[in-house]
This record gives structure tokens, C-alpha cells and sequence, in this order.
């Protein structure tokens, strides 16, 4: 792993990016706020109505992490642009994406969260399938299952940073191994994607619901992105796929289910290798990956 990476100044040095980066583009930042620092450091620039997003851990196994921030910054712009239900790119200072002392960085439209952060399953549902509507002409180029494809780098980045006390990566080597064929013959047409969509993604706020966080934005077949949906414990994911209308059943999407599973897994442990402290949360999922394998 790398150093640079993963010591423990990394989260000052994304505030301090993404400050710099604004205070040239003329937004005044006094007091930044760090919202998350997990897969990547969102910062708040308050007073300003715009968050920050550096990629941290993500950037550890994207070689170009650049192009993943500028294919969510163009999926999400176009989103905002026929008036869909997104957290759109900034408009006070050109969105980036930008790099700035090693890091990569990229700006949105700050949004308030409602006190009640979980949409119901049929909004879910009609969200996600108001989403899928509105990327049909979508007109950019989209990497085939990039979520998937990444999968097989955060096992390389687990297995070269693996220690006497690490949790041994081969078993999950071996799903991803035996699940890759399947998810390379698309069930379906292929077509753009979120990529992510689980309810974590959706903002509650006093406006509406909001997608958020494209950057696992992809091109393939809609069981991907139900299958997102089907495996969250944030609500009754079966009631949303249901209520969605000619969702696949469950047999039909159990490899993209599975999929999710390992992904869900592997990147927890990589978490965990650049932030400790989630490191008994990871340790908790590959044991329920273990047992449900």
C-alpha cells in the first residue's frame, strides 16, 4: 500500500486540497467540515453551499482516479440536466475534476439532510426506476461492470499489503474467480448504470429524495443495479424489486447478489487496511461472508 496513501495526514491534506482548489476559483472557505472520511474525504466548505469530494482509499487501486471522478462529474451533470433527482455538480466553481498535491478532487452542490435518512422501499423503487429512464440516452462511453472489474485490483491491493495478523484474501480470490465469467455474459441489454444503487445513496432532504455518488457509474444489464437494491438491510429491498415491475427473481439475480456480497467485503478490508479502526467491522462481514458462503 502505499504510504502516501494510507498515513495518517491524509485527511488534512484533503481539506487542504479541496480549500486551495476552491480559493483559486474564488470560494471562500473559513470553516471546512469533514462530512465523511472513508472510501473518500467529503468536506463541507462552509460558508460555501459546495462539498469537496477527495479520493482516498478508492485511489489506491483506480490508476486513474481523475477519469472516475470525470465520469461521475459527466453522469451526474447530464442527470441534473433533464431534471432528474440528483445531487448535481456544483455550479459556484467549476466541479473538476482537479488534481492537487497528489490528490483527486471534485466539487458538488451542497445539499441538507432531513432527520429521517432512510427512503421507503417503493420510493426507492420509484427512483431508481425513474433513474434508469433517464440514463437510456445517455450518450457517453461507460467501462462494462467497472465495479467489478475493480473488484479484482482491491484483491491485488489485499494481497500484496497482507500481514502475519491479516485475514487471509484467497477465499475471496476464489469467489471472484468463479463469479467473473457470469457477470462477463450480460443477462439482458446493456445499458448505463449508478452502479452503486443501494439506499445509502439516496439523500433525504426537505426537497425531495436525491441519487447521489455516481462514482461507480458503469455500463450493464439492470441486474446489476437491482441487485444493489435487492441486498440492502436498510429496507425491504424485495418490496422495492418488487414494486419496480419486471424485476428479475431472486434465482436470476443472485450472481449479481453474490457479486455485491463479495464487493461489500473486499473493500471493507481495504478500509480497515488504510483506517484501523474499522477494522473490527470488516472482520465482522468476511465472517458473515464466510458463513453465508
Amino acid at each position: 500500500m502505499s504510504t502516501r496513501l494510507s498515513d495518517r495526514g491524509l485527511r488534512a491534506r484533503a481539506v487542504a486540497a479541496a480549500v486551495a482548489v476552491a480559493r483559486v476559483h474564488g470560494v471562500r472557505c473559513t470553516d471546512p467540515v469533514v462530512l465523511a472520511d472513508r472510501y473518500n474525504v467529503r468536506v463541507h466548505l462552509r460558508p460555501a453551499p459546495v462539498v469537496a469530494r477527495v479520493a482516498t482509499t478508492t485511489a489506491l487501486v483506480r490508476p486513474d482516479p481523475l477519469a472516475s471522478l470525470q465520469r461521475e462529474l459527466a453522469v451526474a451533470g447530464f442527470l441534473a440536466g433533464r431534471g432528474a433527482p440528483v445531487v448535481p455538480p456544483s455550479d459556484e466553481l467549476p466541479p473538476g475534476p482537479y488534481r492537487y498535491d497528489g490528490l483527486a478532487v471534485s466539487f458538488w452542490r451542497f445539499v441538507a439532510r432531513g432527520p429521517d435518512r432512510t427512503p421507503r422501499p417503493d420510493q426507492a423503487r420509484r427512483l431508481l426506476a425513474e433513474l434508469h429512464t433517464a440514463l437510456r440516452d445517455y450518450p457517453g462511453a461507460l467501462p462494462y461492470l467497472a465495479p467489478w472489474e475493480e473488484l479484482g485490483r482491491v484483491l491485488d491491493a489485499l494481497e500484496r499489503t497482507a500481514d502475519p495478523g491479516a485475514r487471509d484474501p484467497a477465499p475471496l480470490r476464489e469467489a471472484y474467480q468463479r463469479l467473473t465469467p457470469v457477470l462477463r455474459t450480460p443477462r439482458g441489454p446493456v445499458r448505463a448504470l449508478h452502479g452503486d444503487a443501494h439506499p445509502g445513496n439516496l439523500c433525504v432532504t426537505a426537497g425531495g429524495v436525491l441519487w447521489n455518488d455516481f462514482e461507480e457509474t458503469c455500463a450493464g444489464p439492470l441486474t446489476w443495479d437491482l441487485a444493489c437494491l435487492r441486498r440492502t438491510s436498510r429496507l425491504d429491498g424485495r418490496a422495492a424489486l418488487e414494486a419496480y415491475g419486471h424485476a428479475p427473481d431472486d434465482a436470476e439475480l443472485e450472481p449479481y447478489v453474490q457479486a455485491r456480497r463479495l464487493q461489500s467485503v473486499a473493500w471493507s478490508l481495504l478500509l480497515a487496511r488504510r483506517l484501523p479502526r474499522h477494522a473490527e467491522h470488516a472482520a465482522a462481514q468476511l465472517q458473515c461472508w464466510r458463513e453465508w458462503a
